[in-house]
């Protein structure tokens, strides 16, 4: 059975509902090589107190350390945001081949900042849309 991305998308939702529940931005992310999961990763910067650690930076020093490599060619990226300038950056060094996100981030997001991801990156976002935007409602909403 070929897995679509609703399916992986679905699973990077199941980290951000993690993160929701440890008080982090809820944005999960998961890494999809042949049709398998090979990273799952949430936001961390709570926690780790440190600004960097977007699910996104999570999930490419995960999966690098599991195919052993740097690059990420032949590889998925699932997010349920858009990216940042910061973490497209680390995606474009990463040479994905595709990246797929949920909801829009109109003001932090790459696409309204400018930023480009690599040649070769294919991007695809609205996948969940609604139920990743609704997750970030809900997180913001509880903190006002």
């Amino acid at each position: 059975m070929e897995l679509d991305d609703t399916y992986f998308m679905q699973k990077a939702l199941e980290q951000a509902e993690i993160a929701f529940e440890q008080d982090e931005v809820p944005v999960g992310a998961v890494v999809v090589v042949n049709q398998r999961i090979i990273a799952r990763a949430h936001n961390l910067t709570e926690r780790l107190k440190d600004v960097t650690a977007h699910a996104e930076m999570q999930a490419i020093t995960a999966a690098a350390n599991y195919l052993n490599g740097k690059y990420l060619k032949g590889c998925t990226l699932y997010v349920t945001l858009e990216p940042c300038v910061m973490c497209m950056g680390a995606l474009y060094w990463s040479q994905l081949d595709r990246i797929v996100f949920g909801a829009s981030d109109q003001k932090r997001g790459f696409l309204s900042q400018g930023a480009k991801p690599h040649p070769k990156t294919k991007i695809v976002g609205g996948v969940l849309f609604e139920k990743s935007a609704e997750l970030m409602e809900q997180f913001f909403k509880s903190k006002r």
